[in-house]
């Protein structure tokens, strides 16, 4: 029977990569008949001091025919037009445009370098440039940052960070107070791909997320996809978090960092070849760990509690057509309590990626990509001392093209195969122990994908992006696999000792996404997107924990499954200096996983027996009014949303609000610019509280309380709000070296936001309940110095 559907899946799969190869074609054909003679400009964009790669400058243009293009994520362009005399503009927020004029008779190649601004009024929050683009763009939910905007956001320590940032926009809901974990339009935690240079990042957290895994020294472009995501990215439901690392400056050696209160961070760069290629490398460490030696309590003065990071870059550009880049990032979090317990955890990740330009219209990129997190936990107490680990591996083979066919017609397409290692757990103790050594059975997974992606033009008012991945998921052995009835009994169990074959899945994954011009200032844009996911993370916690089960598609658990529709209306005013959206999305969700009431998760070899398997909804509305650039400058965001989930065995089968559930979200963000000195920043946050489960009743057994609890997540926390302030003091101007001192309050009114809330008997009469509220921080100030050589 196996055999039977996996001969059908496999004769399904040349048709349909049939059909994607004429869906190639048909695009590729594009150029009329009797077309009058064209030729193309291409080149690539830099930052003219340090020759970092500008990611989204733009390219417009003018003359007999008009034409325009963004640079991407590698700062190439290409575009056509007639032949004929133009006039070429280019231009990047924060830097000073560029324009000449240009005799277009033949191809031509001009790499141009942009020089920043430094005028007051040119101070801004976002990269997307000041023009329309917003608006002729069919891309719909998607958020681009730069890193002049995230320094300028107060967080909590002063510490800057992209996660916190990204929480802040229409749509994005932070996990808990204080906490890096996010949710994105209904989806939960594990449902967001973070890649760091195209390396998958999976705990993205660091002090079980108070902070984010990003250096914002070592980062130079942030990308967030909500929905209406380009085929080129797969493998998550809910959204893509982009974040690309700096190249490093190829002109001249330079030195930067911080000193903060509880971290510091230093970053060295500079050419390996002078305009040809150049390194990075940034690290940053808390010292935490150093305050509790000087402690008068001795089991505190023997206690652990850091984390620390190193990033790592390096280019080499042979050739205007030819270059390579390897880049890594180390992180790792050790928490320990003297003699008692210990735990560490981190990611570790490479990229070894090859530009090549095969001509004026095509741009590839082959990369090899490494991903791994792993964990440790042990215990040191006598006669119960154990090390418990697992990890998760992953390795990538990725083939991207970009094909800019001309002036109407921008096609990209790949492959991409992913090599999955999970070791679930494994527990060893000493002999004089008695916890029992236990291993559960590594698990091994491949997923491969195929996609093609056109942004078509076909008229002045009418944008279009169209495209479909093709994605397959394969279970390998060996090992033992089982199925499993409704009470979590095995039903059959399959022992396999090679490693072939055992499950496999092909979802194919339409998405579509256009837009419309009312007028110059006005469109309407409308997309529809289906996602899979054939990796999940199991867990009972409100957010990311370094002890998260990450789990495979199997023979038990199906891909994941995700439709996405979403229309909006798009306003910008006083030539884009002011920009407005509402966006509305309505997602439909297959396949979801949840856990049995008293599951046991945790070093369980049979965990798939503890879980349940249902479907979920989504939908709202996303408002954001944004001032693009100026002194004063920010944003005002607010979401309406509902997100629920159903399964048999919960709640009788009934809708229930999923544990991320808030109604309310609104964000206010303002950055005012005073001198060139001074800049100060504010942000207030409101959310409607997370849904929850409160006991509905209890009982004594044995003089012990035991709570009854129904619905689950019927109740709601308090809702949470907050105000930070932050300030900037650039030091004065030095030939050989800058520095600032950035100051920051989180909390300003010293509000209480619940963290957890739990119930205990009264103290004064124990047969009523009280609720006991934890709230992890009040009001924290923090300075830190930075410097730059």
């Amino acid at each position: 029977m196996l055999k039977q559907r996996l001969t059908n899946k496999i004769y399904k799969i040349p048709v349909l990569l049939k059909i994607i190869g004429l869906l190639g074609c048909l695009l590729l054909s594009v150029s009329p008949v009797f077309a009058q003679q064209k030729y193309t400009l291409s080149g690539t964009i830099k930052d003219d001091a340090t020759g970092e790669l500008l990611i989204g400058a733009s390219v417009i243009l003018k003359g007999t025919s008009q034409s325009q293009t963004i640079s991407n994520s590698y700062g190439f362009y290409s575009l056509s037009a007639d032949e004929g005399e133009y006039t070429l503009t280019y231009s990047y927020i924060g830097y000073a445009p560029i324009t000449k004029t240009i005799s277009l008779h033949q191809n031509v190649v001009s790499n141009i370098g942009l020089g920043t601004k430094n005028d007051l009024q040119e101070v801004v929050i976002s990269d997307k440039r000041p023009n329309n683009s917003n608006l002729v763009s069919p891309q719909m939910g998607v958020e681009k940052l730069d890193m002049s905007q995230i320094n300028n956001v107060p967080v909590i320590f002063g510490e800057r960070d992209i996660l916190k940032t990204i929480s802040l926009l229409p749509g994005v809901k932070a996990a808990s107070e204080g906490n890096t974990g996010f949710y994105v339009r209904g989806g939960a935690s594990d449902q967001n791909l973070i890649l760091l240079d195209e390396a998958t990042v999976y705990n993205a957290s660091h002090l079980f997320g108070f902070f984010s895994t990003f250096n914002s020294d070592a980062i130079k472009d942030v990308s967030l996809f909500k929905g209406g995501m380009p085929s080129q990215y797969g493998g998550r439901l809910s959204s893509v978090l982009d974040i690309k690392m700096n190249e490093g400056n190829n002109k001249e050696y330079t030195v930067d960092g911080g000193l903060g209160l509880i971290s510091s961070r230093i970053k060295f760069e500079g050419p390996v070849v002078k305009d040809k290629g150049s390194f990075m490398i940034s690290a940053r460490r808390t010292y935490i760990d150093m305050f509790l030696k000087a402690s008068s309590d001795t089991t505190v003065k023997g206690s652990t509690i850091y984390f620390y990071d190193l990033n790592a870059k390096f280019n080499y550009h042979f050739d205007e057509k030819n270059a390579v880049y390897l880049s890594g990032y180390f992180g790792k979090d050790v928490l320990g309590l003297k003699n008692t317990f210990g735990t560490d955890w981190g990611n570790a990740t490479g990229t070894l990626r090859f530009n090549h330009l095969f001509n004026n219209k095509l741009f590839s990129n082959t990369s090899l990509i490494y991903s791994n997190y792993s964990y440790v936990i042990q215990s040191f107490i006598a006669d119960n001392d154990f090390k418990a680990t697992s990890k998760i591996t992953d390795i990538n083979l990725k083939e991207d093209l970009q094909y800019y066919a001309n002036s109407k017609h921008t096609i990209r397409f790949g492959i991409n195969a992913v090599k999955h290692t999970l070791a679930p757990g494994n527990i060893t103790s000493t002999k004089s122990s008695s916890v029992n050594d236990k291993s559960i059975e590594q698990r091994y997974g491949m997923e491969t994908a195929a996609y093609i992606n056109d942004e078509w033009h076909p008229t002045d008012k009418l944008n279009l992006q169209y495209g479909v991945r093709l994605s397959g998921m394969y279970l390998l052995g060996p090992g033992t696999f089982n199925t499993y009835d409704a009470n979590g009994n095995i039903k059959t169990s399959t022992v396999k000792t090679d490693n072939g074959l055992v499950q496999s899945y092909l979802n194919l994954e339409p998405r579509f996404s256009a837009s419309y011009s009312l007028t110059d200032q006005a469109s309407v844009k409308a997309s529809y997107n289906r996602n899979t996911q054939n990796i999940h993370i199991i867990s009972n916690s409100t957010s990311s924990t370094p002890t998260d089960l990450y789990v495979l598609s199997s023979n038990n658990i199906k891909p994941e499954i995700a439709d996405q529709v979403s229309v909006g209306y798009f306003r910008n005013f006083n030539d884009n200096l002011y920009e407005f959206s509402a966006e509305g999305y309505y997602k439909w969700m297959q396949n979801q996983i949840d856990y049995k009431n008293g599951a046991q998760l945790i070093a369980n070899a049979n965990v798939e027996s503890q879980l349940l398997y249902g479907v979920g909804r989504a939908y709202g509305m996303e408002l954001f009014f944004k001032k693009r650039y100026g002194r004063f400058n920010g944003w005002v965001g607010y979401t309406l949303s509902r997100t629920e989930r159903k399964f048999d065995g919960i709640n009788n089968g009934k809708y229930f609000p999923s544990k991320y559930d808030r109604t309310h979200d609104i964000s206010v963000v303002g950055i005012y610019k005073l001198n060139k000195r001074w800049t100060f920043s504010a942000t207030f946050v409101y959310g409607t509280g997370n849904a929850v489960t409160y006991p509905n009743g209890k009982y004594n057994v044995g003089g012990v309380t035991t709570y009854y609890y129904s619905e689950r997540n019927a109740y709601r926390e308090p809702a949470s709000h907050r105000l930070d302030l932050g300030a900037t003091l650039e030091g004065k101007e030095h030939k050989k070296y800058h520095s600032s001192w950035s100051f920051g309050i989180y909390n300003v009114y010293n509000h209480k936001n619940p963290y957890t809330i739990n119930f205990r008997d009264s103290k004064t009469d124990p047969t009523k309940t009280e609720a006991v509220q934890t709230s992890l921080f009040g009001i924290i100030p923090s300075v830190t110095w930075n410097f730059k050589f």
